[in-house]
């Protein structure tokens, strides 16, 4: 059959719920009322193809004619059969400066979430990814979709329900598991250069290949993501991050120069440098297998973040001993440092989860250094203290620091890591140090020895934290109390 014709016998309607064929009939009803063709498109349609569940909540449709006319009277539809015909109408927003509508499914539909749209026509200005858009045909709609995976769609009036339409062959590049563009990539991307990244991430979601000459295409336009603004760039990047295995994404990054474009300091990662038979590993595929490690252990994207940052700052610390070979002194603490100015550039949140980065950065190389045979309970309250409630975050960041090629290294180096884990755990259960405030107060310092504000008071509540710490007294008021007398009689204070 020629990709251009529908395919009246394709069985993907058996691939959706009863309840979901329902839904669809009655959108496609509402289309028939209009007397407009409608369909359903996008992602859903090469999920289901795909036979892929996803948790999305979002169906997306589109009609030959106004999408939000067709809302609209889907929504009156969906209100009159959930409350026996006299119910108010489904939710519906509806936006018209983008021609667009949605409506909220009610009842047992109630957990879908239905976008409406007219099919369109688009150009393109060479200095904006915004087209200028225009009324079109279902054709016109699926010639501008930025995938032939995604440019699949399905009749739901009633005389052709359940038709797939596939101009571009999609189901052919879905079982050759293919990214491919509609058209010619060049001026896809040209066009709107986020599909680039739509490229990557979706190669990364869904285990794809990019077709050849589209990979070539992403190369030749890599520059022109000077046109996106950097807040759609992150968001596509944290959805790579997001990725099961986010090396195959940064790796295409890399590979197509995208990488370049927004984040350099990564690129500047790669690479590794031999001098007198010595020679360092390529720190950009250290990263990356860190943060696979690091992502079959927990789905958190901030700690996914943290492994990405956590060597960051290793090419401006690096130095060549002839004995020593080469070292990165200091790495943790000018990396931490930059966490701030990265977080800004790329838009990513500045309080939270920036602070949480910055503090895995700095800390990641002190568990490793507690793995030694004799190891203090002194060093292992400093950590506590320091980490607080983020202790078991940095302790499998550096677990998945651990990226030998030798096994036996490797085991040897976890085994040792749970030997920490139970000090920890241990000098927690008996100090009770995370997330600990000293007992005295600046205050109680100075109503004891009546004092009005001043250096000296830092001095002595940082002596008594001191003290705690390295075990000289244990994490108790009274002895706190005691050791701040003490402290005092040392400097000539009056106590009250």
């Amino acid at each position: 059959m020629h990709p251009m014709s529908p395919d009246p016998a394709h069985p993907v309607m058996d691939r959706f719920s009863d309840e979901e064929v329902a839904l669809l009939r009655l959108v496609g009803q509402a289309g028939d009322a209009l007397g407009v063709p409608c369909f359903l498109v996008g992602g859903a349609v090469r999920d289901k193809l795909m036979q892929r569940r996803t948790g999305k909540k979002d169906l997306d449709f589109v009609c030959e004619g106004s999408g939000i006319a067709w809302a609209q009277h889907v929504a009156e539809i969906l209100g009159k059969r959930e409350n026996g015909g006299k119910g108010k109408p489904a939710r519906l927003s509806v936006y018209r400066n983008f021609g667009t509508a949605q409506v909220k499914a009610p009842g047992r539909f109630g957990h879908l979430e239905l976008e409406f749209v007219g099919a369109r026509k688009e150009s393109y200005n060479r200095n904006s990814r915004k087209p200028v858009v225009e009324d079109g045909s279902i054709a016109d709609d699926q010639w501008r979709r930025d995938f032939t995976i995604n440019a699949m769609a399905i009749r739901l009036n009633a005389d052709s329900f359940g038709t797939l339409v596939d101009p571009f062959d999609g189901q052919a590049d879905l079982e050759a598991r293919l990214i491919r563009t509609p058209r010619e990539a060049d001026q896809t991307f040209s066009d709107d250069p986020l599909r680039m990244l739509r490229a990557v991430r979706f190669a990364n979601q869904l285990d794809f290949a990019i077709a050849a000459q589209t990979l070539e295409a992403i190369g030749r336009q890599a520059k022109r993501l000077n046109i996106i603004s950097q807040e759609r760039i992150t968001d596509e990047l944290n959805k790579i991050i997001a990725c099961a295995k986010p090396s195959i994404g940064f790796r295409l990054l890399d590979e197509t120069g995208l990488l370049q474009q927004f984040f350099p300091e990564m690129v500047a990662l790669k690479g590794v440098e031999r001098r007198g038979g010595k020679a360092h590993k390529d720190n950009f595929y250290h990263t990356l297998q860190v943060l696979d490690n690091l992502c079959r252990t927990t789905e958190d994207l901030w700690l996914r973040w943290a492994a990405i940052l956590h060597d960051i700052a290793k090419p401006p610390t690096k130095r060549f001993h002839p004995q020593a070979g080469w070292t990165f002194h200091g790495h943790e603490v000018l990396g931490a440092k930059w966490v701030p100015r990265i977080f800004r550039r790329l838009k990513l949140p500045l309080g939270d989860p920036m602070r949480f980065v910055q503090k895995m950065v700095l800390l990641h190389l002190r568990p490793i250094s507690l793995t030694k045979e004799e190891v203090t309970d002194s060093a292992m309250r400093r950590l506590l203290f320091e980490a607080g409630d983020d202790i078991d975050a940095l302790m499998l960041l550096c677990e998945a620091d651990i990226t030998s090629k030798n096994k036996r290294k490797v085991k040897r180096y976890l085994d040792n890591f749970e030997v920490v884990r139970r000090k920890l755990q241990e000098v927690e259960e008996m100090d009770r140090i995370r997330n600990w405030q000293p007992p005295v107060s600046g205050e109680d310092i100075m109503r004891h020895f009546q004092l009005k504000p001043g250096p000296i008071i830092g001095e002595i509540k940082n002596a008594i934290r001191e003290a705690i710490l390295d075990g000289e007294i244990r994490n108790d008021p009274k002895e706190a109390w005691a050791f701040m007398e003490k402290l005092g009689r040392e400097r000539g204070l009056e106590s009250s």
